[in-house]
């Protein structure tokens, strides 16, 4: 397989270490706006034959299409925010590559609502999309599917549960994660799916619950988010309600609230002193580089997938996860654990196209497949997932 991977920041450089020794791999394009940082990975990568690097704006649709033709790219691998998913996915359209993403562009129940529109032409030409998969979304939604598959007879809610137990030392605010999707996840109004409602708005961070994380991470206070889970997983799979609640802690809420407040999460270009800038081109550039945080960070983070409905007339409720301790991911594969732990679903997901065990036309989400080979193949990933039994809510 030969792999266009636009973006090569911390995730993007966690796909690249995760497919090195891949036997399926052929060549993996290192693109990234920034040609320094994509050399910077490819000299860690030892593989120069199979990573070549190159320069690329992902807002110009032209040049990614003319990267995937000029190393005649199978697939084409969006690793960078959602900004940029447009000119990409048509890009892989137009080149006639398979594409994967791990977000989705737009708000509200319009999350990828103009990728899904693309479906029937992407099926026509027998191209294959798959949004969503990363981590949260994307190896949650294959949990989701998994219960349905196996564990449940009817199922209530699924709700993801986010939460980690993770310090950077030296900063009283470091986001382990791109600031961009942070502040558009945070700012928006979350959404919640019901079967008999559909979508609807909740209000940003409501609901709290403390929830008890496996992996000795313990009780923390989960509340509601905007995420891309409650738009992708009723789409395929069959149950009453879908949440996303994220631990995201008091202190963190509150330079959210105050960044929204002074308008600072602004998309929209302003004039300062005669320059046109961003808001959050400001907060980004006052921020370390999530995929530099590795050597300060300590300790763990988990993603799962809490399910409750019922199983032969039973009650029952599990919570499906994965939990990445930073020192093991840094001593490993020297990329920091929430980087990691998003971009080694994608590596699945290209293994199992390669096999032709995931195969399909059109634009699809992860539940739309078997989840089976997926989580046979999360421990030879070193990417092992648990399940616990949980004590189900009485009615």
């Amino acid at each position: 397989m030969r792999v266009l991977l636009v973006g090569v920041g911390g995730v993007g450089e966690a796909i690249a270490v995760t497919a090195r020794d891949r036997p399926w791999l052929e060549t993996m394009v290192l693109a990234d706006y920034d040609p320094a940082r994509a050399r910077h990975v490819g000299e860690k990568l030892g593989r120069p034959d199979r990573f070549p690097v190159e320069q690329v704006d992902a807002a110009d649709q032209a040049q990614v299409e003319r990267l995937a033709r000029k190393h005649r790219v199978d697939l084409v691998m969006n690793a960078v925010t959602c900004e940029f998913n447009t000119p990409i996915f048509e890009a892989a359209y137009a080149a006639g590559c398979t594409y994967i993403d791990m977000a989705m562009a737009d708000k509200g129940a319009n999350m990828g609502r103009a990728q899904f529109d693309a479906a029937a032409r992407w099926k026509e030409r027998g191209l294959l999309a798959i949004l969503g998969m990363g981590m949260d979304p994307g190896v949650s939604n294959v949990f989701a599917r998994y219960a349905e598959k196996h564990l449940f007879d009817e199922i209530d809610e699924i709700g993801i549960r986010d939460g980690a137990a993770l310090t950077v030392a030296g900063f009283e605010f470091a986001p382990t994660f791109s600031i961009y999707d942070a502040l558009e996840e945070c700012t928006d109004p979350p959404l919640v799916w019901e079967a008999d409602r559909g979508w609807f708005d909740v209000e940003p961070f409501s609901e709290p619950e403390v929830f008890d994380f496996p992996e000795g991470i313990g009780p923390i206070e989960c509340v509601n988010i905007e995420h891309d889970e409650v738009v992708m997983i009723p789409r395929w799979v069959r149950c009453r309600r879908v949440t996303f609640k994220y631990g995201l802690g008091e202190s963190f809420i509150n330079v959210i609230k105050v960044i929204k407040m002074l308008g600072l999460h602004g998309v929209t270009p302003i004039d300062v002193k005669g320059a046109m800038v961003k808001p959050v081109d400001v907060i980004a550039a006052l921020l370390p580089n999530p995929a530099d945080l590795g050597d300060r960070m300590t300790g763990k983070t988990c993603v799962g997938t809490l399910v409750t409905g019922t199983r032969a007339g039973r009650r029952r409720q599990v919570y499906l996860y994965q939990s990445t301790d930073n020192e093991e991911s840094m001593g490993r594969y020297g990329c920091q654990a929430v980087s990691w732990q998003t971009g080694v679903g994608p590596v699945i997901a290209m293994e199992l196209i390669a096999t032709g065990a995931w195969k399909g036309r059109g634009v699809l989400c992860p539940e739309a497949f078997d989840p089976d080979p997926f989580l046979a193949l999360m421990p030879r990933f070193d990417f092992p997932w648990r399940m616990v039994e949980m004590d189900p809510i009485r009615e």
